[in-house]
């Protein structure tokens, strides 16, 4: 089975070219994402045909569990399909468990840059899903924030919102490279009050355009970066009055820039590249 390998600031994947809706591929992917004995991956990509868009997207954890969304994955699959001449179209739409999602593509099939139209964010809580005491925390234009979380001995302020998948925010004022995101990631992604895991972000501040962050991505662990990450990280920060519409984002594996003006989509942008091909004989 022939493969690629591709990345987005960091956040790789293993991506395959297929038309089967039968295999179990959250076998696969536990095993070609395994770093010391497959071919090392944060994720398994199908490029697929779809019959609502112009192309399908399906990813898989390093779990075998199946996500919803992928901001980087997205940008990745988009940038394969422009570098391998799959098609040669600069705006392409992308069916995703999600949702369509819509990309624009410029500079060269090298290293291309793409912007995602991600889908508008989701506030309610059933729709996360999370599911929230009455009285804790605080709404702001719909989203609830400030949700006191206790992660060990470690209180937390959290704000939850969707971007096709769930996320939980939390802002802290120190540098993001002291949180100990190793002990308490896997505390906030599997809290009962997450009915289908969440994915956690924590981030700082830095000016009205600019924020550090880092993810645990559910089903994976930490990762160098993560689109729907970053999308909910600055939504919550234009809501909180943090930032303005466009912000960029800093990550272990490099800078994304998100843009929301408060309604509507989110967008964010970014670079992406083939890294190698190869060949699973497994």
């Amino acid at each position: 089975m022939d493969f690629t390998k591709v990345q987005s600031v960091g956040n790789d994947f293993v991506l395959i070219e297929t038309a089967d809706t039968k295999s179990d591929w959250s076998i696969l992917a536990g095993a070609v994402c395994n770093r010391h004995f497959g071919v090392g991956a944060d994720g398994l990509l199908l490029l697929m045909p779809s019959d609502k868009a112009d192309f399908r997207m399906r990813i898989f954890n390093t779990d075998g569990s199946e996500a919803e969304a992928c901001g980087n994955g997205l940008r990745c699959l988009v940038h394969y399909i422009n570098a391998k001449n799959v098609s040669d179209a600069k705006n392409l739409t992308i069916e995703t468990l999600g949702g369509v999602r819509k990309a624009e593509i410029s500079g060269d099939s090298g290293k291309s840059r793409i912007r995602i139209g991600m889908g508008a964010p989701i506030f309610e809580p059933h729709s996360i899903p999370v599911n929230t005491e009455l009285g804790k925390g605080g709404l702001v234009c719909g989203m609830t924030v400030n949700y006191p979380f206790q992660a060990g001995n470690v209180p937390l302020k959290l704000g939850f919102v969707s971007m096709g998948n769930p996320h939980a925010v939390y802002f802290t004022d120190k540098p993001v490279n002291e949180f100990s995101l190793a002990e308490i990631g896997p505390e906030v992604e599997k809290a009962p009050i997450f009915p289908r895991k969440t994915n956690f972000e924590v981030a700082r501040v830095r000016s009205s355009r600019s924020i550090e962050m880092r993810v645990w991505e559910r089903g994976v662990g930490e990762t160098l970066a993560c689109g729907s990450g970053a999308c909910a990280v600055a939504v919550a920060s234009w809501i909180m009055g943090y930032t303005g519409d466009t912000v960029d984002i800093t990550l272990p594996g490099g800078k994304l820039t998100a843009e929301w003006s408060g309604q509507g989509d989110v967008f964010l942008t970014g670079e992406a590249e083939i890294v190698f091909t190869g060949a699973w004989l497994k």
